[in-house]
């Protein structure tokens, strides 16, 4: 049955289309071209199943495909810096798995199997975590009976979805979504329907002589209730994703499982991480909570969603300093001395923001009159955020890495390790040289656009040079890691 889902997976990317075709079409000349798509669709996934074979020969990965256009790739297992095993509900039902084999380049996976045998997906990741050698002796005796780095419990899970609020991505989305077709989509004359409600509504209230303050309670009640059922949303995706979420170290190499009808297993060698976040806002702080991910070398935004990201989710602090300490012995990280950048810099966080606000008061100043000037109430709780950020800004060099943190309201500790950073960069803008400051950018091969830079601003230039000198040194000498 693979070829099913394959057609599934295609089906996937074609059926909002189809559906519209159906639903919206006149005549069964539509009907008739959905049928013949489909039918296209069942004939490339067994095509695909008929001609897809993979092998494993000594240290490499041999994958063949096609028949007329014939393809054969050797993919030698050292190449490989993730492995990713995805189990829809369907999957599990059949007890199958689809495998993703990653690297560092490229803008798509080395190999992907849709359909394969769970064991002999194990089987595979074992293969690609021991480098092919004696992997079938070496199977038996897997160290998966280890007990894992980290679990999250049900009520970790629930935290999760309240810090993350992702449900709010998915009503903006939807609402995005849906109004490019609402006119279609809603039945003829919803639209005066509600119109109608509305204007019912208001004429019950007014009916009942409410004043400003019962239309500001309603109007907060209204608000709350929109809110929290984001927040229960938020809840519900986080029980989906992260359910059952597990960390484990399996020699040099980590793995995570998580998922409740879909089951993601994912891993990565521990080498191939290039930087490590730590994150904190608002409701990480007001539940205790920390969140830890890193980066690893992949080729593009879309492979970096998928590889491994999250190695705690959330977490208290002693749990993500903890797993900071076994997966970086070397590099003390409770130990680090934390240098403080200047607090006059502070003005240099508030100036961005000030054209947005110009620009703000001015439109509403245009449409409202003097009005509009409430909106530079927002300065002096800009400067205070300003002053706030710039207090906690500050860089750590240690032997082994090299760590900044920033931010107030949410904050992040931003460290990677010295033999991983490929290249220093010391840049100076108008605003710099006229301050006497420098900003030292330290690259490394993993960095996801969500991901905040890892860089040192605002350094005084004899303090930028120095350090950009000693970090110089340093990398001339130690061989890159990555």
């Amino acid at each position: 049955m693979s070829w099913l889902f394959v057609l599934l997976a295609q089906l996937r990317q074609f059926i909002f289309p189809l559906i519209l075709l159906l639903v919206f079409g006149r005549g069964d000349r539509n009907e008739l071209w959905s049928l013949l798509a489909v039918g296209v669709l069942v004939v490339l996934s067994l095509w695909q199943y008929f001609t897809y074979r993979y092998g494993a020969t000594g240290d490499s990965l041999v994958v063949r495909s096609g028949l007329f256009e014939r393809s054969l790739r050797v993919i030698p297992f050292a190449r490989i810096h993730n492995v990713a095993l995805r189990q829809s509900a369907l999957h599990r039902v059949f007890g199958v798995a689809e495998v993703r084999l990653e690297s560092a380049g490229g803008n798509k996976p080395e190999a992907e199997m849709r359909v394969l045998k769970l064991s002999d997906a194990l089987a595979l990741e074992a293969l690609v975590r021991r480098r092919g050698a004696a992997a079938a002796a070496a199977l038996a005796a897997d160290d998966s009976s280890a007990p894992p780095l980290l679990t999250m419990s049900l009520g970790e899970v629930l935290r999760l979805g309240l810090i993350n609020n992702r449900g709010m991505l998915v009503v903006g989305a939807g609402i995005a979504g849906f109004m490019p077709y609402s006119r279609d989509l809603l039945p003829e004359g919803m639209g005066s329907q509600i119109r109608q409600a509305v204007l019912s509504l208001f004429g019950w209230t007014s009916e009942h002589h409410f004043g400003a303050p019962q239309y500001l309670l309603a109007a907060l009640v209204l608000v709350g209730l929109f809110f929290g059922l984001v927040r229960l949303l938020s809840m519900l995706l986080a029980l989906l994703q992260y359910y059952g979420f597990s960390l484990s170290e399996h020699g040099r190499r980590l793995t995570v499982e998580r998922g409740l009808l879909a089951r993601w297993r994912t891993s990565a060698s521990r080498r191939r991480i290039q930087a490590w976040t730590l994150r904190e806002g608002p409701m990480h702080r007001l539940l205790r909570r920390r969140t830890l991910e890193i980066e690893t070398a992949v080729g593009n935004e879309q492979e970096q969603e998928r590889a491994l990201r999250e190695l705690a989710p959330v977490a208290p602090p002693a749990v993500c300093e903890s797993l900071i300490e076994h997966l970086l012995p070397k590099a003390g990280w409770s130990r680090l001395d934390w240098r403080a950048l200047p607090l006059s810099s502070w003005w240099r966080l508030f100036l961005p923001g000030m054209p947005w606000l110009a620009a703000i008061t001015g439109l509403l100043c245009v449409r409202f009159g003097a009005w509009g000037l409430l909106t530079l109430l927002w300065l002096p709780w800009a400067v205070f955020k300003a002053r706030q950020r710039a207090r906690r800004m500050g860089y750590a060099l240690g032997d082994e890495v090299v760590a900044v943190r920033e931010g107030w309201w949410k904050r992040y500790w931003r460290f990677a390790e010295i033999d991983k950073l490929q290249a220093l960069q010391l840049v100076r803008s108008p605003i710099d040289r006229r301050c006497g400051t420098a900003t030292l950018w330290l690259d490394t091969a993993g960095a996801g656009a969500l991901a905040p830079p890892l860089r040192i601003r605002f350094l005084p230039v004899a303090e930028a040079e120095a350090l950009y000198r000693e970090l110089s040194a340093t990398l001339a000498v130690r061989r890159l890691h990555w």
